[in-house]
């Protein structure tokens, strides 16, 4: 079986990427969560802004709180993105080399990515889920990750499982931009040698715009499945006047209409500013660390294919 070499590298910078941009922004994070999350009538709100939440933190001395489900969450974001990265580059590069196009055309490009991120969600759901549950819950209450797996029942850790396949199109969206977008960037800077010892790369800041723009889009296009997903998702209330009466039934169509009722059409998009902040500054992060570390990681895995673990008849040469 060859090995695709440079699919493993993307997958290797991508989830190197994600995992710090998550580590660093998880305190936006969980308050983001946090917020998404309460679903109440406007006269009976605990968090009327995003800061709200990290004022509760401070007030009630639990600040570490706000890294509660870190690990959950880096494992998640490491695994995901790496299972992403790597199926989004190789069926890109299938499709090119059966196809026998030199460039991927926006509808191809969707449909990768969004085979790309079914494949992702199904095997990261549980702790998804996990992560959701553990950001959600009281400051200082949390739960680790085998008892939040285990509390209840085997389909539960598939919680949104639904929307996060819906959601497939959010990367789908993003990478495709971003993708179309750093084509035009590195035009000019591909009239030089055809092959290269590493891929081209953009520089940190055109990465970070890059990034940035791609997400803003997606995010906007798909909020209100996101919100859904993360009331879904959320751990139980300690009080029976919040978000348990959306939260019980756990379908799609319980958690829109329980939003209309209470809030309105706006409620679709309660904290969107929130979303984008935290997932724009994130993926934008991402996207910068992982170009700048692609060329490493790239002559690092040559080195070991080289000198270490496979033999050179068994590897795809690129």
């Amino acid at each position: 079986m060859n090995v695709d070499l440079e699919s493993l590298a993307e997958a290797t910078s991508g989830a190197i990427g994600s995992l710090l941009s998550s580590t660093i922004l998880y305190p936006l994070d969980t308050c983001k969560t946090k917020y998404q999350a309460e679903a109440r009538s406007h006269g009976n709100r605990k968090y009327k802004n995003l800061s709200d939440v990290l004022w509760e933190a401070v007030s009630n001395r639990q600040v570490l709180s706000l890294y509660q489900g870190l690990g959950t969450k880096n494992l998640q974001s490491f695994i995901s993105q790496f299972i992403y990265f790597y199926g989004y580059s190789y069926f890109k590069r299938l499709y090119l080399e059966k196809s026998g196009y030199k460039s991927i055309g926006t509808r191809a490009n969707l449909l990768i990515a969004a085979a790309a991120g079914a494949v992702t969600a199904i095997t990261t759901q549980p702790l998804d889920t996990a992560s959701s549950r553990m950001q959600t819950s009281a400051f200082g209450k949390s739960k680790g990750l085998l008892k939040t797996l285990t509390e209840g029942s085997w389909s539960d850790i598939f919680d949104g499982l639904s929307v996060s396949l819906l959601l497939t199109s959010n990367p789908a969206i993003q990478y495709t931009v971003f993708d179309q977008l750093k084509q035009r960037v590195l035009t000019n800077k591909q009239n030089t040698a055809e092959k290269e010892v590493s891929p081209a790369s953009l520089s940190a800041f055109m990465a970070f715009l890059l990034g940035a723009i791609s997400k803003s889009i997606a995010t906007c296009l798909t909020y209100p499945a996101i919100r859904c997903k993360v009331i879904i998702q959320a751990a139980e209330a300690d009080d029976e006047t919040s978000e348990k009466k959306i939260k019980s039934s756990k379908t799609v169509s319980s958690v829109l209409c329980g939003i209309w009722k209470r809030e309105g059409i706006l409620g679709y998009f309660k904290g969107l500013h929130a979303q984008i902040l935290k997932t724009v500054l994130s993926s934008a992060l991402l996207l910068m660390i992982k170009e700048k570390i692609s060329a490493t990681t790239w002559v690092l895995i040559l080195a070991i294919k080289r000198y270490l673990l496979l033999p050179k008849g068994r590897v795809k040469n690129l």
